[in-house]
Order: C-alpha cells, then sequence, then structure tokens
C-alpha cells in the first residue's frame, strides 16, 4: 500500500528546527504539487531551488533522514523544470517514499490552510512552538491535524464478494468496497453495520477486523473489515451513494491488487482465498 515505504523509515515525530539547502520542499497550489519527473521518478524542489525566506518554510516530517518543509506561502518564482501535477501523481509515483511523502505533505498543508483562523473567536492562529498544533492567543483554543476514522467493507457470501461503484465521482470507474465515516458515538462496528444497511440494503454479522491504512487523500484513517451477509442477499441500493452493487464468485473478480490502497489489497485477498 502506499504507506509501505521500506527499508524507508516514516519519522512524524515534530521538532522545530530551520531548514538546509539539500531539505526537499513540497509546494503546493490551489491542490496540485510543484514538482519535476526524471527517467520516471518524482523529484520536489530542493529549499535552495526556491527564493523563498525560511520563515515561511514549515517543518513537516522526515524519511530515514531525509527532512520535508512545507512552503507556507504562494511560490514566488518557479524554478525551471518543475510542473503543477494533481493528487493522483501520487498513486504511482516513484520512488514510493516521495508519492507517500507527497501526499501527506498534502494532508498537513489542507489543514495548516483551514486552520488559519480560531473557530470559536475568529482571531489569528499560531503555531506551537512544542508540537504538531496551532492555538489561539485571545481564547485558549487548540487545534491539531484532524484524522478522520473510517471503514472499508468486505461483504462476503461465501465464495461471492459484493463490489460496488461510487455514484457521481466522474473517472473513478473500478470497483470498490463498501465504505464509509464513522459518525459520533458510534463504533467502528457499528460503522460497518450502518454504512452497509444505508448502501446496499444488507444486514451482517462475523464483523472482524482485517488492517487499518493511512488515507491523506481524504485526511482518513481507513480500517478494514471483513464481514458475512446475515440473512437475504437480494441488493437494495443507495443511488446517491452508489451507481453499482454485484456480487461476484471469487474467480470472476475483476480486479487486481494495485500495490495502492487497503480496499484493493482486500478485494485480491478474497480473489486468491486468503479472505
Amino acid at each position: 500500500m502506499i504507506q509501505d515505504i521500506a527499508p524507508k523509515k516514516y519519522d512524524n515525530h515534530y521538532v522545530e528546527q530551520l531548514p538546509e539547502p539539500k531539505d526537499w520542499l513540497l509546494v503546493y497550489r490551489d491542490k496540485d504539487v510543484l514538482c519535476r519527473f526524471e527517467a520516471g521518478m518524482i523529484f520536489f524542489p530542493r529549499v535552495e531551488e526556491i527564493l523563498q525566506k525560511e520563515k515561511d518554510m514549515t517543518y513537516l516530517f522526515s524519511i530515514s533522514g531525509e527532512r520535508f518543509f512545507l512552503l507556507k506561502n504562494q511560490i514566488e518564482q518557479e524554478p525551471d523544470g518543475y510542473i503543477w501535477e494533481k493528487p493522483p501523481v501520487f498513486r504511482n509515483a516513484k520512488p514510493q517514499y516521495r508519492g507517500f511523502a507527497g501526499i501527506t505533505g498534502q494532508q498537513l498543508e489542507e489543514w495548516y490552510h483551514s486552520n488559519r483562523f480560531c473557530g470559536s473567536c475568529g482571531a489569528p492562529m499560531v503555531p506551537d512552538h512544542a508540537e504538531r498544533m496551532v492555538r489561539c492567543e485571545g481564547c485558549g483554543n487548540m487545534v491539531y491535524p484532524k484524522i478522520c476514522p473510517g471503514v472499508i467493507v468486505a461483504v462476503t457470501d461465501g465464495n461471492r464478494l459484493l463490489l460496488t461503484k461510487y455514484a457521481n465521482r466522474p473517472g473513478v470507474v473500478n470497483y470498490a468496497l463498501v465504505a464509509g465515516f464513522t459518525e459520533v458515538g458510534e463504533t467502528l462496528e457499528e460503522t460497518v453495520q450502518r454504512e452497509v444497511m444505508e448502501e446496499v440494503g444488507l444486514k451482517v454479522k462475523n464483523i472482524r477486523y482485517y488492517k487499518s491504512q493511512p488515507w491523506s487523500f481524504s485526511s482518513t484513517l481507513l480500517c478494514g473489515f471483513i464481514c458475512d451477509v446475515d440473512g437475504g442477499t437480494d441488493i437494495t441500493l443507495d443511488r446517491t451513494e452508489l451507481a453499482v452493487a454485484e456480487w461476484f464468485e471469487r474467480e470472476n473478480i475483476p480486479l487486481e491488487d494495485d500495490g495502492v490502497s487497503l480496499t484493493r489489497e482486500m478485494i485480491d485477498q478474497f480473489k486468491n482465498g486468503k479472505i
């Protein structure tokens, strides 16, 4: 999956520090990222390539000693050879650790951008110097990076797996699994039951945890679950959420693992008899 960057090691411990010339600088504009490609590899600018002041740069994280900083303000001049790319470029970027860095940095950039002012009193927020947090000096409000828990659900019926396609998602054509966000006051297992009922009208049982994945494309921590259909298997489709929901025999599942997403891994595990 996209976060599986071994032998590289991701270190998100926040320590306030200044950038050095050879550090990576992540630059975003309206969700696009500034990057270049060479021999099929993605590169971000080095600090020395961007003519900005150090105070405009915020430390994000390191990967096996390589430090990544965020440019907080608009870039003054784009270095030669760099272009603006959409977030999907991170899904299959090589080396994978740089793709993971790019999308993780974008999640943090969006958090910083959306918390420039206090949600309680409207005063400007200032960064904390000891941890990844912004605070209001007026009312004391403290805000930490947002992580939304959600579930990915493999609903099974013996040798069959339920696959879906999203509604109103231009460009998204592949099958997926039932998925949704956890609501306030709800356990993850209750989310599984509610989402399956809401989206396809099925009851489920034998809910068991598979694994999790950070999914920075939507600021989500995805939790994968496997469950069995409980009772009838006729689908009642919520067409506001889904365009298609179908049962597939194991040997007829039309997808392979893409090495990026928890969804595709779970589908592939079922397809190959490991679930």
